[in-house]
């Protein structure tokens, strides 16, 4: 069982069969596999009768309210909410910085799981493939809040670290724990092929462009060698410099958001018949079967009341990052810790929170129940779909949030632009590397999921003892904002 499946389990409030089972849903019909069924009707007409619930049970606002804040133990961890804002405003407590901090990391925990779970709640009125892209967003959705809010703060330096750390962390940590735990009792897992083609193309443009600033940076430092001074700095570029990067930025964000919308088209609507992701001849069986089975599933949350409730979440989320960040220099002025390694590790580290924390609880609850009645608990049976639906999130995230953070950088005179510092750009030119490898053969094994946990460790050691460049960073200064050092 993955990580994931732990998660949907949890907010779903009952141990639910094999979601993926095709002894569940029933045979899939051979003639709809090659025209493509129900699938091939119109669209849009199709998405909006499946949203608006036709045929359905509806479903009830107090049973929706009660469905979302008791999917899960973890939301008890809410009541941290307003804790942390009351600590935020009180300002007389000791270490009140360092408890702010601490009280608002935990209080963004739940509202990821949260997301999670109203993601899961959509993609019964949206079908598989919407689903899917609404449920990536969702799951995006802290770490978007977090980068706005490090943007408008002029955090810039920070929030390019958070960007890697975040890319990182949804490329190694996310799909090597699952790959782990989801391959532990069987010999390998299936990615569906077609999306894995595409998502090694799409990741390693993403990283390329990065890529590319960087380079250009090298070069023309290179060319001013002649002109280093006594101590070993490099020049100081000027503000052209600044300007050629900020210029050069925007216009590779709008590429890359031209490429991420351009994937989208074809992946949600491939040209031809009977080309789409759920009815192409290497698409598993057991990914046709979930598709089947989305359709007849009730779903336990309102889709209107599930939409207020998420705008409502994101404005909380909001509100809380921004007292994170304003406690994160408090912080690392008295604990000594790095940017680098604030946004490398630990801040990118609360969207995996709430799966950790879900997944070591019911692990660990297995591991007693055997230990103490000393019998062969068969649990579930292994899902032979492995879930890599981390890997969609770091491509969404630099494909589409990170372009958007560089044009909103844009509209609002903040300097963000895409040159990162060079130790940040060889660790995602690794992870690329490492997971285009891994998933080549669109299988995976629970080796291959220690391997990308693995290198994501020697990631969080190398990190911790990087100070950064200040070179670089001096490109990242907001107009009056004063040089800062580690």
């Amino acid at each position: 069982m993955t990580d994931s499946q732990i998660i949907s389990q949890e907010c779903s409030g009952q141990q639910s069969p094999n979601p993926l089972s095709t002894t569940e849903t029933g045979p899939v019909n051979p003639q709809d596999l090659e025209t493509g069924g129900n699938l091939l009707k119109p669209r849009f007409k199709t998405t909006w009768h499946r949203f608006i619930g036709r045929g359905r049970k509806p479903v009830g606002v107090i049973q929706s309210i009660k469905k979302i804040y008791g999917c899960s133990w973890l939301n008890l961890l809410l009541l941290l909410t307003p804790v942390a804002w009351w600590a935020h405003f009180d300002g007389h407590l000791p270490d009140s910085h360092t408890t702010v901090f601490a009280l608002s990391f935990l209080a963004i925990i739940p509202h990821e799981c949260l997301f999670d779970y109203c993601g899961e709640q959509m993609a019964l009125y949206c079908g598989k493939d919407f689903g899917d892209l609404i449920t990536i967003t969702l799951n995006n959705a802290v770490e978007v809040t977090l980068a706005i809010i490090l943007l408008l703060k002029c955090e810039l330096k920070l929030l390019q670290s958070t960007i890697t750390g975040v890319v990182l962390l949804h490329l190694l940590l996310v799909p090597g724990a699952a790959f782990l735990t989801g391959g532990a009792r069987i010999w390998e897992q299936d990615l569906h092929p077609i999306h894995t083609q595409l998502n090694h193309t799409l990741l390693t443009v993403g990283v390329l462009a990065l890529l590319l600033p960087a380079s250009f940076y090298a070069a023309i430092s290179g060319s001013t060698s002649s002109t280093i001074s006594a101590n070993g700095d490099l020049p100081d570029l000027g503000s052209s410099t600044q300007t050629d990067f900020l210029n050069m930025s925007r216009g590779l964000a709008v590429l890359l958001l031209l490429i991420y919308i351009c994937s989208r088209i074809y992946y949600h609507n491939p040209p031809g018949a009977g080309n789409s992701s759920l009815t192409h001849s290497l698409t598993p069986a057991p990914l046709k079967a979930y598709e089947e089975k989305l359709e007849r599933e009730e779903p336990e949350v309102n889709q209107w009341v599930c939409i207020c409730f998420l705008i409502m979440n994101i404005a909380v989320v909001a509100v809380t990052s921004e007292w994170l960040v304003d406690s994160i220099e408090p912080v690392r002025g008295v604990t000594g810790i790095t940017s680098e390694w604030f946004g490398l590790v630990l801040l990118p580290f609360v969207s995996f929170s709430a799966d950790g924390v879900v997944a070591a609880g019911y692990f660990s609850h297995r591991a007693l129940r055997r230990v103490w009645s000393k019998t062969k608990d068969p649990g579930e049976p292994p899902n032979t779909l492995a879930k890599a639906e981390a890997i969609d999130l770091s491509i969404q995230f630099i494909l589409l949030w990170m372009p958007f953070l560089t044009l909103l950088g844009w509209w609002t005179g903040k300097p963000f632009n895409l040159l990162f510092d060079f130790f940040e750009v060889a660790l995602l030119l690794g992870a690329c590397f490492l997971v285009n490898f891994v998933t080549a053969d669109s299988k995976t094994n629970w080796a291959e999921g220690f391997i990308l946990l693995s290198f994501y460790a020697m990631m969080v050691l190398c990190t911790w003892y990087y100070t950064g460049e200040s070179d670089l960073g001096s490109l990242l200064l907001c107009p009056g904002q004063p040089a800062t050092s580690d």
